[in-house]
């Protein structure tokens, strides 16, 4: 998928070029929108989107100053599709080498206009891609890697507390707040039945874009795509919004609910989990906002888990997290046999409890939302499954039977294991290169093979066979060479004594690091330093 960020200061023409195409029909996605071009500029540090729809003037910082900026920082995208009036037209043109690959006059811009501009847009990208060698695989793309970790963190997939710090920590996550609270949505679309699946899909993003632009002006937040139907809305709640997140959080929802309904026509459903205090714990406050779902009513589309009665019966949704570690291991390790096994208990589960057809609906949303969400190119692979079914992967949604729920999962399991079975080579080899780019850029912390195993989500023992397999040397020796060569750079400088490169790169002990660098170069540090210095 290529990423996409559209920056105007009008709130309508975002909205206007979000629902002028399908944009998914293009292989992009809209990681997200800017009413000025130093909020785009942070976007563009953040998730890195390979193209940029903006408007030329904008206040704080304008589109031509933001193409300008990344120029100058030698960025080779993102690409920038400029938005002009006809009177900046000929000012616009000045700026050809700032990566402008087009000028578009507001006044003419139709789907048929923006249409020839992506489809240049996209050939370039693919080019410059290509000559750079930058990967398009999500284990280059920040903001895939955020989506993953969410996904695992509100269904209660990490292995570990450490992994979850681990990660949270490589992708510079901030959950430095006191509380946190998940909200479980639903948008109920008026004619839904006379849309086309196109115009559904492109009415949901559209949606899903304006609650997490309209929420974040209330809390911090970080919103969630679930399925055609459902998002999830995590809050972010600092000291003093925890002693009153019930105000805020109602507030900020029905201005959201407010603002689709005057925008699209859409109503939605909310329901709030309680508040934890933990970042790990939020997957439990995403259970409960679930749990409450049946209970929330036209007159009351906003409720909070508190305010279900003691003893009311609660919807027992399917909780995939049972089943969490060999997800975990067969999702990450690409496994079509252990998949294969989840899959069919899964299907033996409810096949033996035929009544349960609310729950098996949410147990396979669950695992297509996952399989969308964890695996590398997953909406590509996913689609390619049902690729044969009038809507797609999306016929889940319309199913009527806990048989044609069952058949549904077959299909998506046997697809999915011959997918794995197919990509199971290059997707290994690209996880060793991915782990030697992520050794060279943490060069200067203690490396061990358990640590990295977890920022990967992948286990120790996996990685070694890997690692032993697609690269010259093992692990533990590739560490130790690449250490060794910081450490003659570091050398040659001249500003620092053995102690202290050994310190800094995360060595026992200077002997230690004497001891490796004798092994490695055949002579000891300060015997190179006298050589080769």
């Amino acid at each position: 998928m290529i990423n996409l960020l559209i920056a105007d200061d009008e709130p309508l023409i975002q909205a206007g070029i979000k629902s002028m195409i399908n944009w998914e029909e293009y292989g992009i996605r809209i990681i997200g929108t800017a009413a000025n071009g130093a909020a785009a500029y942070e976007l563009i540090k953040e998730y890195s989107p390979e193209i940029v729809i903006t408007d030329i003037k904008m206040p704080v910082m304008s589109g031509l100053e933001l193409a300008r900026k990344c120029h100058e920082e030698e960025r080779l995208l993102p690409l920038f599709i400029i938005l002009t009036s006809y009177e900046e037209f000929q000012f616009a043109k000045e700026a050809l080498s700032y990566q402008v690959l087009e000028y578009l006059v507001k006044l003419e811009l139709t789907p048929e206009v923006l249409d020839e501009a992506l489809k240049r847009a996209i050939a370039k990208v693919s080019e410059i891609q290509a000559a750079a060698h930058i990967s398009e695989s999500a284990y280059n793309n920040i903001y895939f890697l955020k989506e993953q970790f969410f996904t695992r963190l509100v269904l209660n997939l990490f292995e570990s507390e450490q992994q979850f710090s681990l990660q949270a920590n490589h992708l510079d996550i901030d959950f430095g707040y006191s509380s946190f609270a998940a909200c479980y949505v639903e948008i109920c679309i008026n004619k839904q039945k006379q849309m086309t699946s196109d115009k559904q899909i492109t009415l949901y993003n559209n949606s899903l874009q304006m609650a997490e632009e309209l929420t974040s002006k209330y809390v911090p937040c970080r919103v969630l795509s679930l399925d055609t139907r459902h998002f999830c809305i995590l809050f972010f709640l600092d000291e003093e919004n925890t002693g009153k997140y019930r105000s805020v959080i109602e507030q900020a929802m029905e201005q959201v609910s407010a603002m689709l309904h005057n925008y699209y026509s859409v109503a939605i459903r909310s329901g709030i989990g309680s508040p934890v205090t933990a970042p790990m714990q939020i997957a439990s406050s995403f259970q409960d906002a679930k749990q409450i779902f049946s209970h929330i009513t036209p007159e009351n589309p906003i409720l909070f888990f508190e305010d279900v009665p003691a003893g009311e019966p609660l919807k027992n949704v399917f909780n995939i997290s049972l089943f969490k570690e060999d997800i975990r291991k067969a999702y990450a390790e690409y496994d079509e046999k252990a998949l294969y096994d989840i899959f069919t208990s899964i299907i033996e589960l409810f096949e033996s409890q035929p009544a349960h057809y609310v729950q098996a609906l949410d147990a396979a949303g669950n695992i297509l939302y996952l399989s969308l969400s964890l695996l590398n190119d997953g909406e590509q692979l996913v689609s390619k499954i049902f690729e044969n079914r009038a809507n797609g992967y999306r016929s889940l949604y319309e199913l009527t039977s806990m048989e044609q729920i069952m058949e549904w999962l077959r299909t998506f399991r046997d697809g999915l294991c011959k997918s794995f079975a197919t990509h199971n080579k290059d997707y290994k080899n690209h996880i060793v290169i991915n782990v030697k780019k992520y050794i060279k850029e943490h060069i200067k912390e203690k490396l061990t093979l358990n640590n990295v195993a977890e920022v990967f989500s992948i286990s120790p023992n996996y990685l070694s066979i890997l690692f032993s397999k697609y690269n010259d040397t093992g692990f533990t020796e590739y560490i130790n060479h690449s250490k060794i060569e910081a450490a003659k750079e570091m050398m040659s400088a001249g500003d620092y004594k053995i102690y202290e490169i050994s310190d800094i790169l995360g060595f026992e002990s200077a002997f230690y690091f004497s001891r490796v660098f004798k092994k490695i170069t055949g002579v000891a540090p300060r015997d190179y330093i006298n050589k080769n210095i």
